[in-house]
């Protein structure tokens, strides 16, 4: 058996996978590989693994699997860096601007800024956002009553507005937050500090990876969120800071359609020994 997997690390404002050309390459044990090379001391380091494989309902099919090596259901930038990906290397005509990509959360459409020939910014409509509960649902999370908003755009979030996120120890309560009895299926949290009509501030705790420095989904989640609540104005598009940088995310509201706009960047091409799975 082949031991060794070609890969491109790729980033959207610092959220990084593992990308694997399944045009190309044959992937087994997804699961196991997305622990081994998302480990970032003794792997390449990511938040997981993303496999970019031929569909016969779009242009390419995207698999994700989180850190944990569970299986996601999306994920916003990663979305966009396959979109990059296929264009880059040509999977796709280069005269092409719009592309799609079949995910688990449906088949999205991709839309491509290019400069010099690579794909740079794109915008992704990622479909319709859903209330997950009512607007303001409350739960007790380790003796203190919390609100928020449950949303889904694709995988389930539950966003939480609050002051002096910067503050916030996530790695000691995100997984209380995480794991409540009243998420049987774990859920994404995006903790949302206001900073005007047009801006919010975001920190994010994923099901399956921990804290990441973005949330594509979590930011359109928010967005939503935020105009719900009356925490921003929903007439333009909204922009969310994350650790990793900004998205601009607009909510048509009629049409409940949710457009994603961000960068993409390949960071390096490589090839690991995956010889482990054969022991």
């Amino acid at each position: 058996m082949r031991c060794e997997m070609e890969f491109t690390k790729m980033q959207g404002i610092g959220n990084d996978y593992v990308y694997v050309d399944c045009f190309k390459e044959k992937v087994e044990h997804p699961g196991e590989v997305s622990k081994y090379v998302s480990d970032r001391h003794f792997g390449i380091g990511s938040d997981g693994l993303i496999l970019i494989c031929p569909s016969d309902k779009a242009d390419c099919r995207m698999d994700m699997y989180n850190a944990d090596g569970s299986q996601g259901i999306m994920c916003g930038n990663g979305v966009r860096c396959v979109g990059k990906y296929v264009y880059d290397h040509g999977i796709v005509d280069k005269d092409r601007r719009i592309i799609t990509v079949e995910t688990l959360g449906g088949i999205k459409t991709l839309d491509i800024q290019v400069e010099d020939g690579k794909a740079v910014m794109l915008t992704v409509d990622m479909g319709e956002a859903t209330l997950t509960s009512e607007l303001r649902s409350k739960i007790v999370i380790d003796g203190t009553e919390h609100e928020f908003t449950g949303i889904s755009v694709g995988n389930p979030h539950a966003v939480y507005f609050t002051e002096g996120i910067d503050d916030l120890d996530l790695e000691k309560i995100g997984p209380s937050f995480e794991n409540h009895v009243c998420f049987p299926d774990r859920v994404n949290t995006e903790f949302v500090q206001v900073i005007d009509r047009h801006t919010v501030k975001m920190r994010v705790w994923e099901r399956g990876s921990g804290e990441t420095l973005a949330c594509g989904t979590g930011a359109c989640a928010v967005t939503v969120a935020s105009i719900l609540n009356d925490k921003v104005d929903g007439s333009k598009p909204v922009t969310v800071q994350l650790l990793g940088g900004d998205l601009n995310i607009s909510w048509e509201r009629d049409e409940n359609l949710v457009y994603m706009t961000g960068p993409a960047t390949t960071v390096f091409d490589g090839e690991i020994d995956l010889g482990f799975l054969g022991e």
